[in-house]
């Protein structure tokens, strides 16, 4: 759609939203804290002089960031497409932006409509925190060995019970996921873990990464992952890994919403869309 390009009253409106979720308390809006949901709502009312309720593809925790999270809402005033981006983003702080704006069909549905979700955990592994990126990575200063990572995370890749890494509190009605593909690799100081599955239970990427730092320190052989699988409890693996290396990087779509085709993020490889 071109900036000029008018989403009437009644459209279903569908907005990518890029975060660092330092400052905030999660996605989902708090009575007591600031929420990255909130910050975008609030915007949007002053845009459209209405309130709007937005529902996310995934909601990240406290301290989650995000490259490719993606909202809707259903319109209540005719607006162009400018005024939902750049708009939007001049009221919006530094750390959050509106990245693209479409109409959608209303039987869109940014949850219940994704076919997969993908998240990058982003580890610097050096022996001296970086001074640079801060609360963008997660610092581990002991050595990893990123190629036993890889090889254990394969254990996780195909439908299976996700007890033994699922947060207590987490409020799914059942703990099978199907993990399409975990990759592993090292860039310089950096160790990537990319992971894809058609969802996710809470904490379960960093509770994941918990236990493969202590496959990566060789505390644990490469198939503790796969005992931890097996085990179905929780109290058995790592504790959960911290929240400032994760990313949600990518959510996959059916073709027929036909969304925009972004970049992964963060951007450790080059010319990287897919």
């Amino acid at each position: 759609m071109n900036d000029s390009d008018i989403i009437e009253a009644g459209q279903r409106v569908a907005l990518g939203i890029e975060y660092t979720g330092t400052q905030y308390r999660g996605w989902q809006r708090q009575a007591t804290a600031d929420s990255v949901q909130k910050r975008v709502e609030d915007a949007l009312h002053k845009i459209l002089l209405e309130p709007v309720h937005i529902t996310c593809a995934g909601r990240t925790d406290a301290g989650v960031h995000a490259t490719a999270q993606l909202v809707h809402f259903d319109n209540p005033v005719a607006r162009p497409v400018k005024a939902f981006t750049r708009g939007t983003n001049t009221i919006l702080p530094g750390d959050i932006a509106v990245t693209w704006c479409r109409s959608v069909p209303q039987d869109f549905h940014a949850r219940y409509s994704a076919t997969a979700r993908r998240y990058r955990y982003i580890i610097y592994n050096y022996p001296l925190r970086s001074g640079v990126f801060g609360n963008g990575v997660t610092h581990a200063y002991e050595l990893l060995d990123e190629k036993l990572m890889h090889e254990a995370a394969q254990y996780l890749v195909g439908e299976h019970d996700f007890t033994s890494f699922r947060a207590a509190h987490c409020q799914s009605h059942t703990s099978s996921r199907n993990v399409h593909s975990v990759d592993i690799y090292r860039l310089g100081h950096y160790i990537i873990v990319d992971i894809k599955a058609n969802a996710f239970l809470h904490h379960m990427v960093r509770n994941i990464v918990g236990s493969l730092l202590r496959i990566g320190t060789k505390e644990q052989p490469v198939d503790w992952l796969a005992t931890l699988l097996a085990l179905k409890d929780r109290t058995k693996a790592a504790p959960t890994a911290k929240p400032h290396g994760l990313y949600l990087v990518k959510v996959d779509y059916p073709e027929k919403f036909n969304l925009p085709t972004t970049q992964i993020g963060p951007m450790f490889l080059p010319d990287e869309i897919n």
